[in-house]
């Protein structure tokens, strides 16, 4: 999906995060292990990074293959595709049951997605949106699952990339979905709220926030599929957070190992080189406002069409096995 950001150089130089080797943060100082190690997140076995792991090793390419376990090992968000999400959560449903881990999925469908950009689509009108998020609902059932919910949808009527006459039904459909989510007793629900380099005035997000139904979720999340280190986002989220009462957050660490490019680069968040994997996934963040770091986007997925990418959500080993090999050990 794509993230409008206007990065300035200096954020590129506070990499708050364990894999540069170089953070100020105060964040946990967690190694790339096992994926029991920090972590209460299911890993799909059968995720790309995985099937591109066991490919390497069939191609004896053992080094590229141990490397991309950083990836294949580490619990990363799923996104269920197309009108029918049943399947998808179904699947990650039944695995986390049987590991006694806690699901972990994007509920990216939205009418009017992405403002036509790489990541255009979701469903083609409301009924049509309030149906797939009953089903994703139902199939979550009872589980242990976290849901972020709609990366871009709120940022985008705040940045007036959604045209004026959809706002209102947006709102009103974020906040039915939260309320429907909300209705499975094991279920916690994110809201997704931007990043400090897209949106940089915490106070835009409030009222927009409200509206769509912040209040009944459990919180909201920021750095999806973005690059800002977490010094930068947990400031921002800090402040976001007391002006709406002290709500909680969770932060996407998946790719911001070293930061967001420098400088003010176009396109900046589309699949930018040089960067590593951050934070593996945990909910031991040693901050009582941040619930969990995520994998949210999944690190060698495609941005978009831009800097040689395939098209947005489309695996790229090739940009996998940099993210990878970049991050420490």
């Amino acid at each position: 999906m794509s993230r409008r950001t206007a990065t300035a150089a200096a954020l590129a130089l506070v990499s708050a995060l364990l894999l540069t080797g170089c953070s100020t943060d105060e964040s946990p100082k967690t190694p790339v292990g096992p994926p029991s190690a920090g972590s209460p997140f299911w890993v799909d076995p059968e995720s790309d990074a995985a099937k591109q792991v066991r490919e390497y090793q069939a191609q004896g390419r053992a080094e590229d293959a141990e490397v991309l376990k950083r990836i294949a090992e580490r619990p990363v968000a799923e996104w269920p595709a197309g009108d029918d999400p049943v399947p998808d959560v179904t699947r990650a449903v039944r695995g986390a049951v049987a590991e006694g881990r806690t699901a972990v999925f994007v509920a990216y469908n939205i009418p009017h997605r992405d403002c036509g950009m790489y990541s255009a689509g979701g469903s083609h009108d409301a009924q049509a949106y309030r149906s797939w998020v009953d089903s994703f609902a139902s199939a979550i059932g009872d589980t242990s699952a976290i849901v972020v919910l709609e990366p871009d949808a709120v940022p985008h009527i705040v940045d007036g990339c959604t045209p004026a006459q959809y706002h209102d039904e947006r709102y009103g459909l974020l906040a039915e979905a939260i309320e429907r989510l909300k209705r499975q007793p094991r279920t916690r629900v994110y809201l997704d709220a931007g990043n400090p380099a897209w949106i940089d005035d915490p106070g835009k997000l409030v009222e927009p926030l409200r509206r769509a139904g912040i209040a009944r979720a459990d919180g909201f999340s920021l750095n999806v599929s973005n690059f800002q280190t977490n010094e930068a986002v947990k400031g921002f989220g800090s402040t976001l957070s007391g002006l709406l009462g002290g709500t909680h957050f969770t932060v996407d660490t998946s790719r911001n190992g070293a930061g967001p490019l420098p400088g003010d680069r176009e396109e900046a968040w589309c699949n930018p080189p040089g960067r590593s994997l951050g934070v593996p996934p945990t909910d031991r963040t040693g901050d009582e406002l941040v619930d969990a770091y995520l994998w949210i986007k999944r690190p060698g997925d495609s941005d978009g069409q831009c800097r040689g990418g395939p098209s947005a959500g489309t695996w790229w080993p090739e940009y996998a096995l940099g993210l990878a090999r970049r991050a420490r050990a």
